[in-house]
């Protein structure tokens, strides 16, 4: 196979523009698929988000239902003491014992109280929490239901592209080889700046294919030769005449 460095300037340029076509049919594709990838990734790291979520919630919920085991099982030696000091105070000998055992009484009455507090208080936490934990499964139901629809879309269009990106695939890449090199580098370059992914263009109504500015008439004639390769001075594009563009067809 000849070197790209002995193609004519028209070879060359049928060549770049070739490639063009090939990559903006691989770009339709990508914009049929649209906004979905993205998406999918989105409602798969949201539902993500969501079960740590719950991970959390369910070790706070736990420690909450420790933390009332051991509430209520304080509460119950408390009683048990309770109990303990008012036998005692039954078979007390003096008011110094008496007074002693009052103290002792009281003290875990306030504990007994204290625990009920704690309890009550834990309670209402574990409430909210539970409430948290099923709120959160809600919305992890109706993620999953997005998502489970937006996977669907995506898979049909993969489906139904997916051969033909492929086979535009492998011509892109082929298409590549014969590019030359230095020409291939800056089309690479302006496809990057441009949303559209368009690198080389034909001139259309006296303007420029990709940014519609006016193309000087003496400048037009200059592309139609096929001399040398012209770029549009207002966007860096590759110019190429109406008559090549048509002229460079891609196989089905």
């Amino acid at each position: 196979m000849a070197n790209v460095k002995d193609f004519s300037v028209e070879e060359k340029l049928m060549a770049v523009l070739t490639l063009q076509k090939i990559d903006s049919k691989i770009d339709e594709i990508q914009t049929l698929k649209g906004e979905l990838p993205m998406e999918v990734k989105d409602l798969e790291d949201e539902i993500e988000g969501l079960q740590t979520r719950i991970t959390n919630i369910d070790a706070e919920i736990s420690s909450i239902t420790t933390f009332i085991s051991q509430k209520t099982e304080a509460k119950k030696e408390a009683q048990a003491l309770i109990k303990k000091y008012e036998k005692q105070q039954d078979n007390v000998k003096n008011n110094r014992e008496f007074e002693a055992i009052t103290k002792e009484t009281e003290m875990q009455e306030l504990e007994v109280k204290l625990n009920e507090k704690h309890i009550k208080d834990a309670n209402i936490e574990l409430k909210e929490r539970e409430i948290q934990k099923k709120t959160t499964e809600e919305k992890i139901d109706i993620v999953r239901k997005a998502l489970g629809t937006k996977q669907k879309e995506l898979e049909k269009i993969i489906t139904e592209t997916e051969k033909e990106e492929k086979q535009l695939t492998t011509k892109s890449n082929s298409a590549k080889e014969k590019v030359d090199a230095r020409l291939l580098t800056a089309y690479e370059r302006i496809r990057k700046s441009y949303k559209n992914g368009l690198a080389v263009v034909p001139i259309l109504r006296d303007s420029c294919g990709g940014c519609f500015n006016i193309i000087p008439p003496q400048r037009q004639s200059e592309i139609r030769q096929r001399k040398k390769i012209i770029v549009c001075e207002h966007c860096g594009r590759v110019l190429v005449d109406h008559d090549l563009s048509e002229q460079v067809k891609l196989e089905k």
